[in-house]
């Protein structure tokens, strides 16, 4: 026995060192966050695993409380949907009032969870400002002028446009459960900007859509570089403490010394201050008469961008359900703020699972679902 630990130990001091030596150094972190806590992929509560910044709030404008709040209660399919997808919370927002609302687990309307990737819509509702404030050009000024790693070549075409619409050209490996891919490695590695610029773009940009999470991490630098400040604070002044955000919230950094914030994902909020982007975006920028955002910007946001993509627009997920035009923010596991600007209404799901998406659709089942069954409950009243 002492002789089979002493060649274990040999085994993993080797191991440890293969790892520093080739680069993969990361997948230690990777490892005690995320299987030495009993999970397969990043988790909403991972958040207190990394360092953080604090997107500062000020004065809590709560959401008005419906007349007929939780009157009516969830159809036998949609607890079925929570139960069977780990949902933790579920809210309809009908004519600005909170209408439905319910946690799980431990949850309450206070607790954050990670956004994953609906921090892209907020990216993207970030260029927006920084375009009405003149601090970047227009959706077609060049990455080059803010990074000139993207100069020659065809790099020398992909604009910030791109990055928000997804048509970078970028050759990022979007694979969330190979330890080896780039963006596990942007996960848990501490140097991301390294990682970010040392990307190349391989196909024509601007030319057709395809989901990669380096643009909006990309994208997120340009605007630091544009503003001169972190997006956390950035995103505190212009939206979170103007939309009255009831609680601060976290980004997720690299690292702690001169952080810079996962942007592709990884803000930690609460269910009613996630909605605040989908009545902002639903009023066409405008929040207590003020206008936050251009109208024209997030009419361009919620269309798609490619005839032959029309499920992506600029940082938006799109669909046609139901003869209406939905738009929505979305998360890796099953975290949703879906808009139906035409009926007033805003549904926000957060959890722990979502369904697969099947080839022939870029929505997954459960999106439906939540839709579907919402209205049951509405036209139930």
């Amino acid at each position: 026995m002492k002789l089979f630990f002493k060649w274990l130990l040999i085994l993993l001091i080797v191991l440890i060192a293969s790892l520093y030596l080739f680069g993969y150094d990361y997948l230690i972190k990777a490892v005690a966050v995320t299987y030495g806590t009993g999970h397969t992929t990043a988790y909403l509560e991972d958040y207190t695993a990394f360092d953080n910044r604090v997107i500062k709030g000020a004065t809590p404008q709560p959401w008005p409380i419906h007349t007929d709040y939780n009157k009516t209660v969830a159809t036998e399919k949609l607890e079925a949907t929570h139960k069977e997808l780990g949902t933790v919370a579920f809210l309809i927002i009908k004519n600005d009032s909170l209408w439905y609302e319910k946690y799980y687990e431990d949850y309450n309307k206070d607790s954050r969870s990670n956004s994953f990737s609906m921090a892209k819509s907020i990216v993207s509702a970030l260029l927006g400002k920084a375009i009405m404030e003149g601090k970047i050009k227009e959706l077609d000024q060049p990455v080059s002028d803010f990074f000139s790693e993207f100069s020659d070549g065809m790099a020398a075409h992909m604009t910030v446009g791109d990055l928000s619409s997804m048509s970078s050209g970028l050759n990022w490996d979007e694979s969330y459960y190979s330890p080896f891919s780039v963006t596990t490695r942007a996960y848990f590695d501490e140097n991301l900007r390294d990682i970010i610029l040392g990307l190349k773009v391989s196909e024509e940009p601007g030319r057709s859509y395809k989901y990669l999470s380096g643009n909006t991490a990309l994208l997120a630098m340009i605007l630091e570089n544009a503003t001169g400040q972190t997006i956390s604070d950035y995103l505190s002044e212009k939206f979170w403490i103007p939309m009255g955000a009831e609680s601060d919230a976290l980004w997720q950094l690299d690292s702690e010394k001169d952080g810079l914030e996962k942007a592709y994902c990884c803000i930690a909020s609460n269910a009613r201050d996630f909605a605040r982007f989908g009545k902002l975006y639903k009023d066409h920028g405008q929040w207590n008469g003020k206008q936050l955002l251009d109208s024209s910007f997030i009419a361009r946001s919620v269309s798609p961008r490619f005839p032959d993509s029309p499920q992506y627009g600029y940082g938006f997920w799109l669909s046609n359900y139901r003869n209406r035009q939905i738009f929505y923010m979305r998360g890796h596991l099953g975290q949703y703020v879906i808009v139906v600007p035409e009926d007033d209404l805003i549904l926000v799901r957060l959890g722990h699972r979502r369904e697969k998406q099947t080839d022939d659709d870029p929505h997954s089942g459960d999106f439906y679902t939540y839709i579907e069954e919402a209205y049951t409950m509405l036209n139930q009243e």
